[in-house]
């Protein structure tokens, strides 16, 4: 077997430039692929070393933005009868109750309100969620009366705008067309959650005639 030997000349002058190119002062780190020592490339410019900390600009990682109010689906007046608890009771629940309709979800009622009052209103979500009917907001009700009963509830008088009412996209037209709003009266019963809507009743005798609406 040949064996292949290195001249010593051509070792010696390995060595000798080995040693000449040797920086005294770069500790013997090696030296990146690509470019000098000390030295990096990158897309993004570098702040200058002599800017302070103060003049530099900062960056955060996320800025707060301020959150716009959502918008009121429905609009609830209580006119004269504000001082009434069942009243305000209704002001304060109602806006779920509209919401139910909106979205034509029962899920709100049977969750929060009583039995009664469910039952009351799940048929009327059921048929127009089956009919494809649409409730947009926003919409109105005003408080027109309010009356207390021996049984210890409230009888609160609303009427309802004519944006209240479900929409019917096939006949084109409103399932309640009321150009003047439509009467809507809602007992109201004291619970350990306040006065919540117990049941619907007759609307018989209310007059919506010249009710002005927010919404």
């Amino acid at each position: 077997m040949r064996r292949f030997a290195i001249p010593a000349a051509v070792l010696c002058g390995v060595l000798l430039l080995s040693a000449c190119g040797k920086d005294s002062k770069d500790g013997g780190l090696p030296v990146p692929a690509g470019g000098d020592a000390g030295t990096t490339t990158s897309s993004t410019p570098s702040a200058d070393p002599s800017e302070t900390p103060s003049s530099a600009p900062t960056q955060t990682a996320a800025t707060a933005q301020p959150t716009a109010p959502a918008a009121k689906q429905v609009t609830v007046l209580p006119g004269n009868f504000g001082s009434n608890p069942a009243v305000q009771g209704l002001v304060t629940s109602y806006p779920l109750y509209f919401k139910s309709l909106v979205d034509r979800d029962d899920t709100i009622l049977k969750q929060r309100f009583p039995s009664f009052f469910y039952a009351d209103v799940a048929q009327g979500i059921a048929d127009a969620k089956r009919n494809g009917w649409v409730m947009k907001p926003p919409g109105s009700v005003v408080v027109v009366g309010a009356r207390s009963t021996p049984q210890g509830t409230v009888t609160v008088q609303t009427c309802r705008s004519q944006h209240t009412q479900y929409w019917d996209p096939k006949a084109r037209n409103w399932t309640v067309v009321a150009p003047n709003g439509s009467p809507e009266v809602i007992e109201m019963v004291k619970t350990g959650m306040g006065w919540l809507p117990y049941r619907l009743v007759t609307s018989k005798g209310v007059n919506c005639a010249g009710i002005h609406y927010p919404a």
